[in-house]
């Protein structure tokens, strides 16, 4: 009979979710700092972590105050990637002539430099939160169309031929066999887009801001205050650390049935 093999105190705290990244960062960080001493790399070239450190101590409430523009912007593109990208996913995945037009127009758009359109939405919609939104919601909305597109299409027709052979309609047999078998693709391509959503929140405050932590990096930039940038890039890659999080746990709650949200249990003989 199958027994589960007990864990150690130490072992359930390695094998926790956040104390091996937190182990790596660590060692990334201890990394960094004795390379700046060993290769005596200036200051001016990369701020050693003790100057990054001191930065997030003492600036904490300006960057926390200029976070809140950026994140405004990286979720309401997210949600507009969202609630856009699906709806076209659902077409394209169930008409193949929609996809014959659509979809390569899709992937052309996605050749086009994001930065080098930026510009124009800050010449029509001015200087505001939108220019930041439409280039979050840009960078955003091609990974869930794609992502989506493909758990559409992977549906067993079988399943759905059967779910119509009982007496299901078009929009039940959808929710009951299209929607849940592509939930798990869907979220994988949500979880990209909230991290690119990040990024191009930030291209629009480099391109035309005066808040925000891209217009705090692009500042920086220009007179050289390393350590300020550096600890602009912490608050960036905690900001997309939260919004993964939160989708994470969102996919933990919508599909607890599939697969990839099983635990995992070391059974032995």
């Amino acid at each position: 009979m199958a027994e589960l093999k007990p864990q150690s105190a130490v072992s359930k705290v390695l094998n926790a979710a956040w104390v091996r990244p937190f182990l790596f960062l660590v060692f990334i960080v201890v990394a960094w700092d004795l390379a700046i001493r060993l290769f005596k790399i200036p200051a001016y070239q990369i701020p050693s972590p003790g100057d990054v450190l001191a930065v997030l101590r003492t600036d904490w409430p300006e960057l926390l105050r200029q976070s809140w523009p950026t994140t405004y912007a990286t979720v309401c593109g997210f949600m507009l990637s969202a609630l856009f990208g699906i709806p076209v996913a659902m077409l394209i995945a169930g008409s193949k002539t929609v996809e014959s037009y659509v979809y390569p127009l899709l992937v052309f758009s996605q050749s086009v430099p994001k930065i080098a359109i930026a510009p124009l939405f800050v010449v029509w919609f001015g200087f505001g939160i939108i220019p930041k939104v439409i280039s979050a919601f840009l960078l955003g909305f091609f990974p869930v169309v794609v992502s989506a597109v493909q758990g559409f299409k992977s549906v067993d027709p079988d399943m759905v031929d059967l779910a119509r052979a009982m007496q299901g309609s078009r929009f039940r047999v959808f929710l009951a066999v299209n929607l849940p078998h592509a939930l798990p693709a869907i979220f994988s391509g949500l979880k990209v887009s909230v991290t690119l959503a990040v990024v191009g929140a930030v291209v629009g405050e480099f391109v035309g801001s005066n808040s925000g932590i891209g217009y705090v990096m692009q500042r920086s930039i220009g007179t050289f205050d390393l350590p300020t940038m550096f600890a602009a890039l912490v608050i960036l890659a905690l900001l997309g650390v939260i919004l993964f999080w939160i989708v994470d746990r969102i996919e933990k709650l919508v599909i607890p049935w599939h697969v990839s949200q099983r635990e995992d249990v070391i059974f032995a003989s």
